[in-house]
Parts: structure tokens; C-alpha cells; sequence
């Protein structure tokens, strides 16, 4: 300081002088301060904190997707609505519709609900030998796999079966049989399979190629990380072309593909749909029951539902353990099986996916107070199912954060501005995504360090790009990945104002 005064002492000298001022002739009680609301202050925190963030306007624009983005985000136990956009709009929910067939399929059936599936033995058994028919009847379970089958024979071996007079039949009249979730799909699509009352590996074949000589030697089978049993339900062909790259045909019951021999490179596999299920797991059972030493005719299908004694039992694991798979995986399958399932169990007359996804709609008005829910089917395959934002947030509000639904939810990563993993952050996310092309989706719950939990729904979707899409682009239409990561991303951007603005 050269001669004067500076700025900061006069300040502190004038601080100084005012308090001495002020405590020179100081009352001779303390002076009780006002009682605070806190309510206000928390009010005035969030305004403040809302003016700092990102304007919600701004995000949406930074994302660069067309079409709707709608949200609404909700204090999960009271419901009071914090912030929305475009609410009420119906939207093409994806997967998030699997959320709702979840809490659907857990409050019709229960979570200790557990499919079985049963070998059923129509005459008595003398000396190893079934005097009569072995009959597979199914409950539609829809994680039943190769290596349950292989379980189910050694059942089957254990009782001293080793041959039948009879014939061997498939039951599966449990469930209805649908050709496939959403017709609108490519055909070779492994997540658009057919459902029956007898599924086996998601209702997926295996199917591989290797370099042999001049072409290619191909491969069908029902594998498992353990067993690899070859099928015939299934035939692939390669044939000298560019495109189409799949063809498909019904041929009697056998699923007859052709490939491209262009598109196949050096080697490589993918799961191929099933279109007979029943058959497909009759031959699986037929081929792991001779490994045994068990000789079984071919199967045929039967929809009478068998009189006899079951003689070899098998559960799947809770409904709890499958929802939670369901949703993690987000298996087409297993949703679509949970939602026929428990409309049958509601006693909804269901004899296609329709019919049961509209039984769900009408118990989504019912039971949860929706306005705008249309599904047409239990997994969001379709791009024609609708629910707002509004819907799906009073959906999880009225179920309440930390219960059934919410405890189903997988755990959704924090991002940072480069999609990058955040440790540390100051709130989790479990929530249930949705992926089509051009529509991205999300709803769950926000679960802060500080401040009540948040439920929330956020719908993006430019339908009219969507719907503008030729069959052969729907596998990797040109632009989709890219979309959908900005929709991601916007998503995370969005919860991350929420969790400031809201978490006090």
C-alpha cells in the first residue's frame, strides 16, 4: 500500500465500525431469530439452482434428434410433478414397455410364480420299457434351455424309462402359438421369434459358417455353454448372391433359410428365430435322450392336454429372478411369455399377442390410472404401442420407490458430457431402456444422495424418419446408431439438471 487507504482495509474498518456500532448498546436479552420454513428455503434453493443449469430448451437442442422429445420427472412418493415437457403426448415406449409388463406379470402371478414343465407318461412302466405315450408338456417357460432339457432326461433316465411303445407328443396349448412378436421385422431377426406353450433357447437356433475347400460349411444346433445337439427343424442353404442376404420359408414345419454366400466373409454365426418351437424342443429332448440310451420316436404336436402321471418335473427359477433377467437383457421373449401369461391368469380370453397386450392396457387404466396406454404387445417391439410420460411416472409413483418395480430395475451408469462412465456421483439411476430405430427411451427412478427419489420418464422418437424406413434397412438403417447415441446422451444430461435442481 503506497500513502491511502485500500479498497479492502476501508471495507474492513467499515465492517468493523458498523458492528462495534451495532454491539455498543446491545440489548439485555438475546434476540430470538425467526422461525424458517424449510419448505421455502428448499423452494429457493431449487429456483436457484434451476436458473444455473442448463436450460432444458438448450439441451434438446444441442442433441440435434427431430421429432418429440417428452418428459416428465416427479417427486416418487408424493407425485408432485417437478418438471415436464410434452407430457400427455402418447409415444412409442421401446422397451420401456417391458417396465410395465413386469410390474403387470409380478401382481398378476406373484414373485414366487415358477413355470413348470412336466414329462408326462400315459401307461405304466414295466422293466424300462413306457407302455404307452411320453408326452412334453409346457407352461411356456421362456428361459427353458438346452441344458434344462438335458436335466429333464437325466429325470427321465432315473425312473428306468429306456424306450416306449407309444408315440411322443408335445403338449403346448398352454400359451397360444404366435408366428412372431411384430410381423414388421426382418425375418431372420433372432429377437422376433415365435412363442408357443413350449419354448426352448428364446425359441433361437444357432447358426454358423466356417471357410471348407471353395464354399462354406454351415451349421444349425440348440447349443449351450455345455452341449451343442444338431437339429433338422432348421435348414440353411448358401446360395451365389449379394442380396437379399437371408430368404426364409415354411417348409412343413422346417424352417428352410438361405444365405448369401457375398455376406458371410470367413466365418462367423449368428441365432436365427424359430418358428416351430414345440417341434424344435421335441428334437432337442429326442437327440439328448438317445445320448442316454433312451430311444424316442419323432415328435408330434398334440393340443390336447394329456391325462397320465407325471413322471419328471422341472421349475424354472422364481418370476422374481426371471423379471429381473428380463429387464436387465431386455429378452423380447420372456416379456411377451410374462405378459400372455398374466392375462391368462387374469382371465382375459387370449388367443394372440394382441389381444393380451390390449388386457394389460385396459389393466394399466384400471389399476394404475393411465390416460393414453395402447400396447399391442408386452416387450415394445412394435412401433405402434403408445404411453405417455405422464402414464409411465404415475405408474412408478403409485407403486412406490424402493418396491417391487423399482427393486427390478437394472442399475443405469452416470455418463459425463463424452459418454463416459462418472465414479462417485451424487445419485444412481435404475430404470428400464428402450431402443428402436429413431426412438430411444427411458424410465425409472433417480435415487439421490440428498432429497427424495425422483421417478421419471423421458421419450424421444422421430416416427415420421421412422416409419419412412424400407424392410431391408430396418436391421441398420444409416443414421440410428448415431441418433440414438445423442438420445442417450440428452437423457443422461437431462437427469443430471434433475438431481441438481431437485435433491434438496
Amino acid at each position: 500500500m503506497r500513502g491511502g487507504i485500500s479498497r479492502r482495509f476501508f471495507l474492513g474498518g467499515a465492517v468493523s465500525a458498523v458492528a462495534g456500532a451495532v454491539f455498543a448498546d446491545a440489548p439485555a436479552r438475546s434476540i430470538r431469530p425467526r422461525p424458517r420454513d424449510p419448505e421455502k428455503i428448499a423452494a429457493v434453493v431449487r429456483e436457484l439452482r434451476r436458473q444455473s443449469a442448463p436450460a432444458v430448451s438448450d439441451l434438446i437442442d444441442e442433441a440435434r434428434l427431430g421429432g418429440t422429445v417428452g418428459f416428465l420427472v416427479a417427486d416418487a412418493r408424493t407425485g408432485d410433478v417437478l418438471e415436464s415437457r410434452l407430457p400427455d403426448d402418447p409415444q412409442p415406449p421401446a422397451s420401456v414397455a417391458k417396465s410395465v409388463t413386469a410390474l403387470y406379470a409380478l401382481t398378476r402371478l406373484g414373485e414366487d410364480f415358477r413355470f413348470r414343465t412336466r414329462l408326462i407318461a400315459t401307461g405304466p412302466v414295466t422293466e424300462g420299457r413306457l407302455d404307452g405315450d411320453l408326452v412334453l408338456e409346457g407352461s411356456g417357460d421362456p428361459v427353458l434351455d438346452t441344458d434344462d432339457l438335458a436335466e429333464i432326461v437325466a429325470q427321465l433316465k432315473a425312473t428306468g424309462v429306456r424306450e416306449i411303445t407309444g408315440r411322443f407328443r408335445i403338449y403346448s396349448g398352454a400359451l397360444p402359438y404366435i408366428h412372431s412378436i411384430d410381423p414388421e421385422q426382418p425375418d431372420h431377426v433372432g429377437y422376433n421369434p415365435s412363442i408357443s406353450g413350449v419354448n426352448l433357447n428364446f425359441n433361437r437356433v444357432h447358426f454358423q459358417w466356417t471357410r471348407a475347400d471353395s464354399g462354406w460349411a454351415v451349421s444349425l444346433d440348440a447349443r449351450s455353454d455345455t452341449l451343442r445337439p444338431a437339429v433338422s427343424v432348421a435348414k440353411m442353404a448358401v446360395v451365389n448372391r449379394d442380396l437379399p442376404v437371408y430368404t426364409y420359408r415354411d417348409a412343413k414345419g422346417v424352417d428352410e433359410w438361405t444365405v448369401a454366400s457375398q455376406a458371410l466373409g470367413n466365418g462367423g454365426s449368428r441365432w436365427l428365430p424359430v418358428r416351430r418351437p414345440d417341434l424344435y424342443a421335441g428334437e432337442v429332448l429326442q437327440v439328448l435322450a438317445g445320448a442316454q440310451g433312451i430311444r424316442l420316436p419323432n415328435a408330434e404336436i398334440t393340443t390336447t392336454r394329456p391325462a397320465g402321471t407325471a413322471i419328471v418335473t422341472h421349475d424354472s427359477a422364481s418370476l422374481s429372478a426371471v423379471t429381473r433377467l428380463m429387464l436387465r437383457y431386455s429378452t423380447n421373449i420372456t416379456a411377451e411369455v410374462l405378459g400372455l401369461t398374466a392375462s391368462r391368469k387374469g382371465g382375459a380370453p387370449v388367443d394372440d399377442l394382441r389381444a393380451s397386450a390390449r388386457a394389460m392396457s385396459d389393466w394399466m387404466r384400471v389399476s394404475m390410472g393411465a390416460k393414453d396406454a395402447s400396447f399391442l404387445d408386452h416387450s415394445g417391439l412394435s412401433g405402434e404401442s403408445r404411453v405417455s410420460a405422464r402414464d409411465m411416472v404415475s405408474m412408478m409413483v403409485k407403486v412406490g420407490p424402493g418396491q417391487a418395480l423399482h427393486t427390478h430395475l437394472k442399475d443405469i451408469p452416470v455418463w459425463d458430457d463424452d459418454s463416459r462412465p462418472v465414479t462417485g456421483a451424487h445419485y444412481t439411476i435404475q430404470a428400464k431402456t428402450g431402443t428402436l430405430n429413431f426412438v430411444s427411451a427411458l424410465a425409472g427412478y433417480i435415487t439421490p444422495e440428498v432429497g427424495p427419489p425422483l421417478a421419471f420418464a423421458i421419450f424421444t422418437a422421430d416416427v415420421p424418419r421412422r416409419e419412412a424406413l424400407a424392410p431391408e434397412e430396418m436391421e441398420r438403417p444409416d443414421g440410428a446408431s448415431a441418433w440414438a447415441g445423442r438420445a442417450r446422451l440428452l437423457q443422461q444430461k437431462l437427469i443430471r439438471r434433475w438431481a441438481a435442481v431437485y435433491s434438496v
